[in-house]
């Protein structure tokens, strides 16, 4: 079975601005990866897990 991958809480439902991330890989591999759900058959991104703080943290602020 493959990595779990979760979308976020801010992709809307219909398929438009999908994201996802496998939170079970980030000890594996020293990164976060990050993908595109709606072609998931596409390389992931690796972010360094500071780097993924930093944009995560700046997203939730810009929804506020």
């Amino acid at each position: 079975m493959g990595p779990q991958w979760i979308r976020s809480s801010y992709s809307d439902k219909q398929g438009g601005n999908c994201v996802e991330w496998a939170p079970g890989l980030v000890s594996d591999v020293g990164a976060v990866p990050v993908r595109d759900s709606k072609d998931t058959g596409l390389a992931a991104l690796a972010f360094s897990p500071t780097a993924w703080t930093a944009f995560v943290d700046g997203v939730e602020r810009a929804v506020r």
